[in-house]
């Protein structure tokens, strides 16, 4: 077992939540997404993505709420997928590998539309739209901006295939949790 908590983070449509699932079971680790939990709410509200997002803007306990959920799992054992969760570890004192998934902006709509039906166009808007609407939420919120916290690993997915963002990471956690005093 890893003897940290890891969390993975990065902008929508980097490959995160792919990259969180297949660490998780590479590792027989716990996998929670904020993505996921967020994506839930919106539905129960009968909101997309989009509309909770702003609806969060004005709402601060959208995200606390969420976020609180996701630190009480903030444990070894566990991989948490959210932008924000590795900074809130750190803040909180909970030992904590801070990965980040990105990829530039061309294959991130491309993923999101081929996942969502959509157009590049309309991908491209959205994803800009949702990453602006975290950034200021976060920064409101908890004063971080999750495009400049610091991590301990970064893989940029824009040309790599699912496996091998897997394999990067997998092989950084053995070989962080090894050396761990």
């Amino acid at each position: 077992m890893i003897g940290r908590v890891v969390a993975i983070g990065g902008p929508p449509g980097s490959g995160k939540s792919t990259a969180g699932r297949r660490v998780a079971a590479a590792l027989a680790l716990d996998y929670r997404s904020a993505g996921d939990a967020f994506r839930a709410e919106a539905r129960a509200r009968g909101m997309d993505v989009e509309a909770f997002g702003r609806y969060a803007e004005s709402h601060p306990e959208v995200d606390r709420g969420l976020d609180d959920a996701m630190q009480r799992l903030a444990r070894p054992g566990f991989v948490l997928d959210g932008r924000v969760q590795a900074a809130l570890c750190r803040r909180r004192g909970t030992p904590v590998y801070a990965i980040v998934v990105t990829a530039d902006e061309a294959e991130r709509a491309r993923r999101v539309a081929a996942r969502d039906g959509q157009s590049l166009d309309e991908a491209r808007r959205r994803i800009r739209e949702r990453a602006e609407s975290e950034r200021a939420r976060y920064r409101r919120f908890y004063d971080l901006d999750p495009d400049s916290e610091p991590c301990d690993l970064s893989v940029d997915s824009t040309a790599l295939p699912p496996e091998e963002v897997t394999r990067r990471i997998v092989d950084f956690l053995r070989a962080a949790d090894a050396e761990r005093p």
